[in-house]
């Protein structure tokens, strides 16, 4: 297994000491093999997250039924978020992963017979439980396992890469989902199934790129699954203020900034765009992210990471403001693409600082907990969203997340000034 902590070669390491080469971490055979699976599967779960959308208001026609989607993804995360971090710790990684990456090729092969027969919706949301168990046992295992793969002085350019792999998967998957759904919804009756299927064709691709890894996880010793080693993460969490700050801005911010889920409503009722406009709306964030991977990619560490998140996040909410109010394609697309550049910031800075200081034998539970946070505010999010939006209309649920968002940045500035004056994101 490679040494998380392994020196670095010379040709990889500046004379201070730092990572000066980019492009050092894609040599990494293990870690480039991680990357093609995670861009083939984002692609098709991108995909299957436009048809989703699609298929479900073309049927209902209502925004409640979009935010359900979030909510019937978030509540597997709240009970399985617990065990899903202690199994991370104490059974091999790579395993887990390969397990979870099967079982969301099994619930996305069933959405494509739910989708062409026709089936009750109410076998969607089914479907889309499982999966979010699935996801919650994957989340907290890949995370735990990257750091395994490269050396720890390169490890904040692999969550730069790996961000970037994901976000580009994301910018072609929308697009071609919706692309495809326009293109064969005058010739197949339920179009979404076909997305489905190419989604599960995603998962078995992703399935043998992982079983091609050679690094493996060894666990140095199991614990037993006790209440007091299941709250570990939380534990753990709690006690360090930057990891509980930073994942807490996060959570609070996406919870009220989560505009994604309406966009089929924008494309379809207010910008008028039909299934090929949402694709390329949902694209728009992850063009962004893309962008601002690279940048940060070919620039230094970040010097002042902590400022430098609270400043992104703070233009997050503006931007979503700017989205909320929008009524012209094009202007809708660029404060998305804005939205997604500033996300890849704290992105990257929170993957970084939870992995990095968190000891091995608690990133399992810790990576748990912070995918717990995020998740579930993610699912949350779009449940909240739609609920105001069937109350109070789509545009005053974006603009008033956006509002939100701003107020939650001044507010965790002022309690956690730990994270305001955090410098160097590859410090010690």
């Amino acid at each position: 297994m490679h040494d998380a902590e392994a020196p670095d070669t010379p040709a990889t390491v500046s004379p201070a000491g730092k990572t000066s080469d980019p492009y050092a971490v894609l040599r990494n055979r293990d870690f480039v093999l991680y990357l093609i699976g995670r861009l083939v599967a984002s692609f098709g779960q991108q995909m299957l997250t436009v048809a989703v959308g699609w298929e479900l208001y073309e049927r209902t026609h209502s925004a409640l039924a979009l935010g359900l989607v979030g909510l019937t993804q978030m509540i597997p995360m709240v009970l399985c978020t617990l065990p899903a971090g202690h199994v991370a710790d104490n059974y091999e990684r790579k395993r887990i992963v390969i397990a979870m990456i099967s079982v969301v090729a099994l619930t996305s092969l069933g959405l494509t017979f739910i989708s062409a027969l026709h089936a009750p919706v109410h076998w969607i949301y089914m479907c889309l439980f499982v999966t979010g168990i699935a996801r919650t046992f994957l989340w907290p295992a890949s995370s735990a396992f990257l750091p395994h793969l490269v050396p720890r002085s390169l490890f904040p350019r692999a969550v730069t890469w790996n961000s970037g792999t994901f976000h580009l998967s994301s910018v072609a998957g929308p697009a071609a989902g919706g692309a495809l759904i326009a293109v064969t919804q005058s010739a197949v009756t339920h179009s979404a199934a076909t997305v489905y299927a190419l989604n599960t064709v995603a998962a078995l691709v992703c399935l043998i790129m992982v079983c091609f890894i050679r690094v493996r996880h060894v666990v140095a010793m199991k614990e037993k699954m006790t209440a007091a080693n299941l709250i570990e993460g939380f534990r753990f969490v709690v006690a360090n203020r930057i990891i509980f700050g930073t994942i807490t801005l996060d959570m609070f911010a996406v919870l009220l900034g989560g505009a994604t889920s309406l966009l089929p409503v924008y494309a379809k009722d207010i910008l008028r765009v039909g299934p090929s406009g949402l694709g390329v709306l949902q694209a728009a964030m992850s063009m962004g992210a893309v962008v601002c991977a690279l940048v940060i990619a070919h620039r230094p560490p970040l010097e002042k990471a902590g400022r430098a998140m609270l400043w992104a996040v703070a233009l997050f909410g503006v931007a979503t403001i700017g989205f909320g109010f929008s009524k012209w394609f094009w202007v809708s697309f660029a404060m998305l693409f804005v939205c997604g550049a500033v996300d890849n910031v704290s992105v990257v800075v929170r993957h970084t600082l939870v992995q990095m200081l968190t000891p091995d034998e608690k990133r399992g539970r810790v990576s748990a907990v912070n995918s717990l946070f995020i998740g579930t505010s993610n699912e949350l999010g779009g449940f909240e969203s739609g609920t105001v939006a069937h109350w109070l209309g789509p545009v005053f649920s974006v603009v008033s997340g956006g509002v939100g968002t701003i107020l939650v940045v001044m507010a965790v500035a002022l309690l956690w000034p730990q994270i305001r004056n955090y410098g160097r994101l590859d410090g010690p």
